[in-house]
C-alpha cells in the first residue's frame, strides 16, 4: 500500500520510514498536497556473470617472461 507523509513527519520519523521500505512499502514524501519524493526499496544488484566476453588465457601466458623484456622492467 502507498503510504503519503508529509515532509515534517518524514524528518521526524526517517528511521521507522526507512524500516518500512526495507519491508517493501513505498513511502510518498509530500510538501503540502503536492508529491515531491518517493521512498523505495533498492532491491539487490541484479547477478551477473564475470567477464563481458568469451575469452580464455592461453597457457603460454604464464610462461616466464624473455631476459630482454625483464631487463625492460627492472630500470
Amino acid at each position: 500500500m502507498l503510504k503519503i507523509v508529509k515532509v515534517q513527519e518524514a524528518k521526524r520519523n526517517l528511521s521507522a520510514l526507512l524500516a518500512q521500505v526495507e519491508h517493501g512499502e513505498e513511502i510518498v514524501i509530500a510538501r503540502g498536497d503536492v508529491p515531491v519524493a518517493r521512498l523505495v526499496p533498492l532491491g539487490g544488484a541484479p547477478q551477473r556473470e564475470l567477464g563481458f566476453v568469451p575469452y580464455e588465457l592461453p597457457s603460454s601466458f604464464f610462461d616466464p617472461l624473455p631476459a630482454t623484456e625483464l631487463s625492460v622492467w627492472k630500470r
